[in-house]
């Protein structure tokens, strides 16, 4: 997969100067594209974004209205095109919407109706989910008071601005630290694109829930269970994934929520294959699992592998797995899970472990050796 800090490439900055170019009186192209290209392939993405909104500054005019003159007039003239579509010679979209958006929290916090009437023409060539949140950490209910009319825009791009970019724990983004605290504020919001007709939007709302839920599991368990009232198939779709961290850790509310009794089961397993592995190899692990029940259950199945730390003690990690089981029903499963490298984990060699977690509740323990490349 091509890195994401490619997109911020050489081409981008080429085409960010020729767009200037026709609307900055003086501008010197020459310098524009040498000041960035000298560092940009030493940077990472937001390192890249970075340089290019900093540089790009410099050479903007320092009238506020002018500058946004200028950025709004370099903008593609296509729309609901999102990240897959590159600059060209009709404007500036997709990853080119990344340092452009700095520069508007950069400058505009003075200024929020026209900077948010700018973020809302940037996000529709792509997003504005972070450029939003300084001003929402500046000043949240005026922030808010604009954005919540949005969720009634035509654009899908600006609706789903609504919802990520107020998420309490956006990735990559700044902390709101007053929406970790309460998230009630943006709950009428999320209320009203819960049914939204674009699946987009609606899975914005969900990773939005599952945020809150990360401090305020209880209220998403009760949102769950009240939106899950004659939900139809895309509403239900949206809340099971807004759950989906509460129900890996077995949160006894939202599995009600959700349906997921208390398992009727008997487990035999997990069953490693082979106990000791080389870093780079899978371990292979089988399970038997015969339902006790009168009626069919739908259970929500998950592995863990058991990480071992770097002070020896256990971390573990959640791996989804999905079933159905018939009354009396006995099924064998079996899986292989690839210990290779990764950006968010680092791995120590020595005793692991898999186990099963089944509506919540955990079953089983089986240990395997990992062992690490010398040197």
């Amino acid at each position: 997969m091509e890195p994401f800090k490619n997109n911020l490439s050489p081409d981008l900055v080429i085409c960010l100067a020729d767009h200037l170019s026709r609307h900055v009186e003086p501008f010197d192209k020459a310098s524009y594209k040498t000041e960035i290209l000298a560092q940009l392939d030493h940077l990472e993405l937001k390192e890249r974004a970075r340089l290019i909104a900093d540089v790009t500054a410099r050479h903007l005019p320092g009238d506020l209205g002018e500058r946004f003159a200028v950025l709004e007039a370099i903008l593609h003239p296509m729309t609901e095109v999102g990240f897959d579509r590159g600059s060209d010679g009709k404007g500036i979209r997709g990853w080119g919407m990344m340092p452009l958006g700095m520069i508007v929290a950069d400058c505009g916090l003075d200024d929020f109706e026209s900077s948010f009437a700018l973020l809302k023409e940037m996000t529709k060539r792509a997003t504005a989910e972070f450029d939003v949140r300084p001003f929402l950490a500046r000043d949240q209910e005026r922030a808010l008071a604009i954005m919540a009319p949005w969720v009634n825009d035509p654009s899908v791009h600006v609706r789903r601005l609504v919802s990520e970019g107020t998420r309490p724990r956006l990735p990559w983004g700044m902390r709101l630290k007053r929406l970790i605290e309460d998230p009630a504020p943006t709950l009428p919001l999320l209320e009203a694109l819960k049914d939204d007709p674009e699946d987009y939007v609606r899975r914005s709302v969900a990773n939005h829930l599952n945020d809150i839920a990360k401090d305020h599991p209880d209220l998403v368990a009760e949102i769950a269970a009240r939106w899950l009232k004659g939900a139809d198939a895309n509403r239900e779709k949206l809340v099971r994934h807004a759950c989906r961290s509460l129900v890996k850790h077995g949160h006894e509310g939202t599995l009600k929520a959700l349906g997921l009794n208390p398992p009727k089961i008997a487990v035999l397993g997990p069953a490693v294959d082979v106990t000791e592995i080389r870093y780079g190899d899978a371990v292979a692990f089988k399970v038997d699992l015969t339902s006790t029940c009168v009626a069919p259950q739908d259970l929500v199945l998950d592995y863990l592998i058991h990480f071992r730390k770097a002070n020896g003690s256990m971390a573990p990690k959640v791996f989804k797995w999905k079933l159905r089981l018939a009354p009396g029903e006995t099924i064998s499963l079996s899986r292989e899970h690839t210990i290779r490298p990764i950006t968010t984990r680092v791995y120590y060699g020595g005793t692991q472990a898999v186990s099963l977690r089944i509506n919540g509740q955990d079953y089983g323990y089986s240990e395997f050796q990992l062992r690490m490349p010398m040197g």
